[in-house]
Formats: C-alpha cells, structure tokens, sequence
C-alpha cells in the first residue's frame, strides 16, 4: 500500500521498519511543523515519525523527539528490538523499538505472576465475546496506545540487550568530538554490530551492546595521495596494489571534491543542514555479517571485518570512471515456484524434470549499485563478461554488455553539435576489420567521441598506409603494437603530416582488454601508431587516447599476444597487417 502523508508532516529521507513485526515505518522530519499546524501535529527539528503500514494512515500514531538536528540514517535491530538512529551534528542515538511495555519483562522473572502485558489482551478477547463493540474498540484503542508509548523511549539491558547505563560510557559521541556527522548506517543482520560511514570519511564499527568501537577504516583522500606517493619514490609504475597512478588519482581526487559540492538535499531548517553529494554514498553487510561493503575511491570493498582484510573490489577495473556510491546484493541461490512455473510454462514440465536430474544448479549471486552523476545502474557478478571463450557469439556480447539508453548529457549533446557537416561524416567509419596474417580482428570505433583520431586511423586505412605493416612490439599481458611503416616504433606521422593533439574523453578508459589505443611519444605527439591491450591498463588513462574496442577476434589477438618475441619485445615470426576494412 501507500502512505498518503498529511501536509503537516514534512518527511525527511531517512526511513526504517520498527517494530517486533515490521509493521511500523519510522520516517525522519525534513523541517519543524508550521505554527498553523495542529497541536497533535507539531514536531521538532529532528522528529521522528511512525506510521503504521497496516492501517496507512496518513497520521502518525506516535511522534518521537530526542534529536536537536535533521535525521541522516536509521537502522533497526530485529534481533534486539532497537532502533539506532543518527543526525546531522553528530549525535547517534539508541532508542526502543519494541511495543511490549517493561511490564513484560518484570513479570516474565516475575515468580509472583503479575499481569502480563499479553494476558490483558487475552482478558480483552473474552470480554469482547459479550458483543459489545464499543467497548472493544475503546479498550483496543486503550491498549494500542500503551503499546505504542514505548516507542522511542531508551533502552534497557532486559528489553533491548545492551551493556551500559550511559553514552558516556561508550564511544557513541566519537563522532561528534570530531565534529562530523554519519552519512550512512547499517546494522549486522546478526544484530550484534552496526557500522557507520562519517563524514569524515572513516568508516566505524560498532559493537551494538557495549557501544565500543570495534575497528575503524579511513578513507580518506590523504591515505591515497600518501600511496601513490610512497609508490613514486620506489620508482613503481605498476597499478596492481590500488589501480592509481598520480594522474588517475588527480582524476578521483577532483571527481571526490566535485561530489562533495554538490547539494543534494534542501532543507528548509538551516542552511547549515544542506547536504552534499557525499550523503549519496552507504555501505551495508553481508546477509551473513561477517563482511562490510564500503563504496571507495578504487572501488567497493568486501573487508572481512574480523580479521581487517579486504577480500575483494567490486567495479576496481571501472573505479577510474566511475565513482560508485553502495549498492543491493541480490544473492544467487533463488528460490523458484516449480508449480508456478509449470503453471506459466504449460507443455514444459518435461523440461523442467530434466533439469531436475542435473541437481541443484545455483545462479550467479549479483551486485548491483549507482554511480555519481550517472543516470544509470551497475552490474556485477563473479563471472567475468571479459573471459574470453571460445564462441565469437559470447565474445561479442562480453564485449558490448554495456546498455546506454540513458538521455544524453550536455557533454554528448556538445560532442553531437561538433560533429560538423554531413560530408565529413563519410571520413569517419564505424568499424573497422584488421585482417592479419594471423586471423581478422574487429574494431568498433567511437568517431563521435574522438573525431579527429577516427579520421586519422580511416584516411590512413583507406589510403593502405596500414598494408603490410608488422606488430613490432608485443607485450604479453600488455598490450600489442603496430602502424609504424618503418617496423621499429619510431616511424609513422599523421594524415595531416606530422602530429596531432590527444582526445582524452571522461567514459573512454583502459578499463578493459582489448581496448584499442593511440601510441604516442608524449602529450600531443600522435601520429600512426596504435596498440591494442590484452588486460586492463588504467594506468594509460589520460596519456593515450582511446578510440576503439575489439569486438571479434579476441583469440587472434590472444594468438599475437603468445607469439614468441626477442629483448626488443618484437616477435621471432613476423605478425603483419594485410589490410584494414573500414565500414
């Protein structure tokens, strides 16, 4: 159903189900009620609304107000019955969730057998047998609104499981000391750890009955910039350890400050309380707990909190475009409907006895998330789109998994808008066919992202500059290179004579093999050489202009990619273009 909210509540954007059956939704306040609201409707800074998602009315049937600031996050503990919640000065709260009153809790270990709350409601069924239905309602109500009195008062060790008498007595206000706020909050679905993403990008795990910090992650930009550093001076160009050199982390680095300017929220309190685009970024656990997923600058990490290990980056290949801010695990092992699906499926139980036979078979689990200023989600699995295989039919798929259906931003009506006039559109082709002496390889090209660099690779092509021209250096789990008519790296110009300047484009990136790339000597030096690369190569980014993705014929560059080569890298058996088709 839906909740048609009163004008009275402005809502905020924190959300969370409470109660011991789910059925109250807990939503945080946007902005104090306006003085011509109701008395009942009034609320502070910092409210808290619950809503009953059975009857859905747009009322609340409780208020709570123990925070002084704009609620950021909520997170409820079904296992403790516990709501944790946290504003934007800093404060995190713990306040209960439960609608059974103390009362229950005293005469559970209670020997002399006091009136529990649930046998008052089983003396109630009994009166309500006599018919009277006014009584039954009023005393319904009576109840209900006892129950509900317990929300958002604060926790007790016996009804909400914790260890301490005072929040000073734990380290709930380490944030406020230094003066940040949470961003993002996740609960264990074990319930006995939360963790929280600050704004001062450290990432805090907290033990959820003691309140003590378990363990702390920065990621803050200085950690970064000081690896790279560290990298530089020990003369190491590799990207192995966390897929930056200092160029690629100039790039994060400003894609980072441009997310922190960005306003997302505008709340009407204070403009101390408007957010930015930081506030877009959660991280959240596992289904079983022992892993945290925090969103990063080299991609999400899956840390294996017990033991400070991160065991894996997800989207580490494609962090150096995109910026991606958490995400949902759908798990792979779904449970299916077979009397349903034969229902839908009529004629195909034969089918489904087959695969019966096979055993179990389980479904790739999946990660999907959302990226920084991009209309558009990510999906991520175990299996590699990029594996190469033996069918040219899954090669090309892997190779155009990418689905851009989005509207197109100012950058690509720009790039539309210089594409000039319909003649010039006949000097730059859409793929090109390299036939080699060792098989064909299939290129698409990107003429509308970098113009001038497909007119180049297409005059040349078609003026058979590129015929019988060898691979002269080859690189395995590198690269491959070739264009230069003299064969030994040092010769080739452009169409125009001489060089020309770079086309670095923000979504074209050596974020995957078989990625086809200008050779140059430096900034602005490119002339015929190009090389296509067997593995990601991040590194290149923004030193070599992309213009080009194999399409088919991966095995035929992975054949080059083997051949046998000498100290010069250039292979034994010559490997030569015969000719390049452009269509």
């Amino acid at each position: 159903g839906m909740i048609r909210v009163s004008k009275d509540y402005k809502c905020g954007g924190a959300a969370a189900f409470v109660g011991e059956d789910q059925n109250l939704l807990a939503v945080s306040s946007s902005s104090p009620s306006s003085s011509r609201s109701s008395e009942k409707a009034k609320a502070k800074v910092g409210a808290i609304y619950i809503f009953s998602s059975v009857t859905l009315s747009a009322t609340p049937v409780k208020v709570i107000n123990i925070h002084a600031a704009p609620i950021i996050a909520m997170s409820y503990n079904v296992k403790q019955h516990c709501m944790i919640s946290a504003d934007q000065k800093g404060v995190i709260e713990y306040w209960n969730g439960s609608m059974h009153g103390q009362q229950r809790y005293i005469s559970s270990s209670n020997q002399g057998g006091s009136t529990t709350t649930d046998s008052t409601i089983q003396d109630y069924d009994n009166i309500d047998d006599v018919g009277s239905d006014d009584i039954a309602n009023a005393e319904q109500k009576r109840m209900d609104d006892a129950a509900y009195a317990t929300l958002g008062e604060a926790p007790l060790p016996e009804r909400n499981g914790i260890k301490f008498s005072s929040k000073f007595d734990t380290d709930l206000y380490s944030i406020l000391k230094k003066k940040a706020h949470v961003i993002s909050l996740a609960m264990s679905p074990t319930g006995s750890h939360f963790a929280v993403y600050g704004s001062d990008r450290k990432v805090r795990l907290f033990d959820y009955k003691t309140g003590k910090t378990v363990v702390q992650y920065d990621e803050r930009m200085k950690v970064y910039d000081a690896q790279v550093q560290k990298r530089q001076e020990r003369g190491d160009t590799s990207s192995s350890s966390n897929g930056m050199d200092a160029i690629d982390f100039g790039n994060r680095a400003a894609r980072e400050k441009e997310m922190a300017d960005t306003s997302i929220l505008d709340l009407s309190v204070d403009k101390s309380y408007q957010e930015c685009g930081n506030q877009s970024l959660w991280l959240q656990f596992d289904p079983t707990g022992y892993y945290l997923i925090v969103p990063t600058i080299i991609g999400i990490k899956v840390i294996e909190w017990s033991t400070n290990k991160c065991k894996k980056v997800i989207g580490k290949g494609d962090a150096s475009t995109f910026r991606f801010l958490g995400g949902c695990m759908c798990l792979g092992d779904a449970k299916v409907d077979k009397q349903m699906l034969l229902a839908r499926n009529t004629g195909m139980s034969a089918a489904t006895n087959s695969s019966d036979k096979d055993g179990p078979k389980l479904s790739d689990a999946l990660f999907i998330t959302m990226s920084f200023n991009k209309r558009r989600f990510f999906v991520f699995s175990h299996k590699d789109p990029m594996t190469i295989g033996d069918s040219a039919d899954q090669q090309e798929a892997a190779m155009n998994r990418d689905i851009l259906n989005e509207a197109p931003d100012a950058e690509d009506l720009l790039l539309n808008n210089m594409e000039g006039p319909e003649g010039e559109e006949n000097k730059l082709g859409k793929e090109a066919i390299l036939r080699t002496t060792m098989g064909d390889i299939h290129i698409r090209l990107f003429p509308n992202e970098t113009p001038k660099t497909v007119e180049n690779f297409c005059g040349h092509a078609r003026n058979n500059y590129y015929d019988n021209v060898i691979f002269h250096r080859v690189i395995k789990s590198f690269m491959l290179q070739t264009g230069d008519p003299l064969g030994d790296g040092t010769g080739g110009e452009s169409i125009w004579g001489g060089e020309f300047e770079d086309e670095f484009i923000r979504d074209l990136r050596h974020d995957r093999p078989f990625t086809v790339s200008m050779a140059n000597a430096g900034p602005g030096t490119n002339g015929s050489q190009f090389f296509i690369t067997t593995v990601p190569t991040p590194w290149l980014d923004n030193k070599h202009t992309v213009f080009g993705r194999v399409t088919r014929g991966m095995d035929v560059c992975s054949a080059i990619e083997n051949t046998k080569v000498d100290e010069l890298d250039k292979p034994l058996d010559e490997i030569s273009i015969v000719s390049i088709d452009i269509l």
